[in-house]
């Protein structure tokens, strides 16, 4: 079965910083992109940031862009996300996701979340 499993999460204080991981299992973890997502209270699931096969590329929200980076270790079928300059706008549930093809735009597998919470 195809797991994907995130940690990192808490309360952190206004331009603080968190890493959160996603550990996946049941899959190749290398053939697949992996994303990152959130959705913040009373608001709709947005996109984060992805990361390509190998990591050949990256893409980021306007929000995260210059603040947050995308990276992913394929011996341990993870990927992270480095927040720093954490702002209360940020404050939601993150999940991350993987991608067989990229290229549509959709996602295959889902965790099941971690909760970023940002003080002001």
């Amino acid at each position: 079965q195809v797991q994907l499993v995130e940690s990192g999460g808490g309360l952190v204080q206004a331009g603080g910083s968190l890493r959160l991981s996603c550990a996946a299992s049941g899959l190749t973890f290398s053939s697949y992109a992996m994303g990152w997502f959130r959705q913040a209270p009373g608001e709709e699931r947005e996109f984060v940031a992805a990361i390509t096969w190998l990591g050949r590329s990256t893409k980021y929200a306007d929000s995260a862009k210059g603040r947050f980076t995308i990276s992913r270790d394929d011996a341990k079928s993870t990927v992270y996300l480095q927040m720093n300059s954490l702002k209360s706008e940020d404050t939601a549930v993150y999940y991350c996701a993987a991608s067989r093809d990229f290229s549509k735009g959709s996602y295959d597998y889902w965790g099941q979340g971690t909760q970023v919470t940002v003080s002001s």
